[in-house]
């Protein structure tokens, strides 16, 4: 991802204005709204986990396709409340740090279990354990290297996590659970998700082999998730890294750190990596639940996500709301018109994204709305794109209402250097 200096610097009597129009709505009292939502969306991000390991040791109690349905069910519930946490990202560093250890991806699966290496292929120039197949292999050799592999657990996972540098290599978090719980989507931008049987984890009538391996690594990556979700929510807590990191320099400062976690995610990480650069390559590999065709929904609830950062209000998966003074009352006290636009462009995305799920729920799949030739498809996830993209330009006009100075987004070539993505 390349980065991209939006500048939200202001001239002095911008800044006066701002700081004057500040003096009605208290920014420490925002922040506190930004921290205390934050941490209600991790503590959902927790409880709904907590959820998925329950769904998780049922299955593999008794696994049958009711129970796996059970459990995939559990995973997407997972990705509601977390998914809008993702504006909390780039610039609070307890985030930053953190945040591959849950949510990395695209990954390479041939790392963690079978694949179909005719899809997939067999090796890589770029990667020595893109086929390593940890659940079959109880030694692994790579690259000269032996790696016990004899018991798979939360050690094995961690050490094998983006080993060799590599990112793709990713053997924790939500996306290695869900290539466990549905496996690799064979139907390229055709209809269909991953299909892995039942079977595959029944001792009695096992597919796939290695099947008591494959359950301990299912059960480690779910036990990890949860203790990294929990780490994050003490993250927030009065004391905690995170919310600490907010206020460590000042409010000016903390109210930059918000602003650039809106801009990036709108922008150089939703609008560009997670979706034009798909879109350009026509690639489901792209997509960012992958194996599950969960991809509309956690792009919508990212989106989501960016609203309830910028307003200053969350309602919780029990119906309950988390809500205080907000950004935009900041906004909208130093430059009404400016808040009045963003609220509107975060209306507009939201309207493009539920269109983006409709299609998805009546009509076709997301990796399908990306293939080459599907006009209409395309037109809709370029929707998205471009609302995000004006959204952000929104972003970057009520930035400069508060006078926080240069804050620099997040790129990606596919939006600032389309060329660059085909070299």
């Amino acid at each position: 991802m390349t980065s991209r200096l939006m500048t939200l610097a202001a001239g002095a009597g911008l800044l006066a204005l701002g700081m004057t129009a500040a003096e009605a709505a208290d920014r420490n009292a925002v922040l506190d709204t930004y921290a205390d939502v934050a941490r209600a969306g991790y503590e959902d991000s927790l409880r709904t986990a907590r959820g998925l390991q329950q769904a998780v040791e049922a299955f593999l109690a008794d696994p049958d396709e009711t129970s796996l349905a059970a459990a995939r069910e559990a995973w997407i519930a997972a990705r509601v409340p977390y998914q809008q946490t993702e504006a909390y990202r780039f610039g609070n560093p307890a985030v930053d740090e953190w945040e591959g250890r849950v949510n990395a991806w695209p990954l390479d699966e041939g790392l963690i279990d079978y694949v179909d290496t005719g899809i997939y292929g067999e090796a890589s120039d770029e990667n020595a354990f893109y086929a390593a197949n940890v659940i079959a292999n109880p030694t692994l050799t790579v690259g000269g290297r032996t790696v016990d592999a004899g018991t798979i657990d939360a050690g094995l996972l961690s050490d094998l996590h983006e080993i060799d540098a590599i990112e793709a290599n990713v053997a924790k978090g939500y996306h290695a659970i869900e290539f466990l719980l549905w496996g690799q989507d064979l139907n390229g931008t055709g209809p269909g998700a991953g299909n892995r049987p039942a079977s595959d984890y029944d001792p009695a009538a096992c597919t796939g082999g290695n099947c008591d391996r494959r359950a301990q690594y299912l059960r480690a990556a779910t036990d990890l998730l949860i203790r990294d979700l929990e780490e994050m929510v003490a993250n927030w807590d009065e004391d905690g890294a995170a919310r600490e990191a907010v206020a460590a320099e000042g409010a000016e400062t903390g109210l930059a750190m918000a602003f650039k976690g809106l801009g990036s995610l709108s922008y150089g990480e939703l609008a560009g990596e997670r979706m034009k650069l798909g879109l350009m390559l026509h690639d489901p590999e792209e997509e960012h639940d992958c194996f599950s065709d969960n991809t509309h929904w956690s792009h919508y609830y990212d989106a989501l996500g960016i609203r309830n950062v910028y307003t200053g209000r969350y309602q919780r998966v029990d119906g309950s709301v988390v809500e205080g003074p907000s950004l935009s009352d900041l906004v909208a006290a130093a430059d009404p018109a400016a808040n009045e636009e963003l609220l509107a462009r975060l209306d507009a995305t939201q309207q493009a994204m539920k269109a983006l799920v409709d299609r998805a729920r009546t009509t076709e799949a997301y990796d399908q709305m990306i293939a080459m030739g599907n006009e209409e498809g395309n037109r809709v996830v370029l929707a998205a794109v471009d609302a995000l993209t004006a959204q952000t330009r929104a972003i970057e006009r009520a930035g400069q209402a508060l006078g926080l100075g240069a804050v620099e987004f997040e790129g990606s070539d596919s939006l600032d250097d389309p060329q660059a993505v085909f070299q």
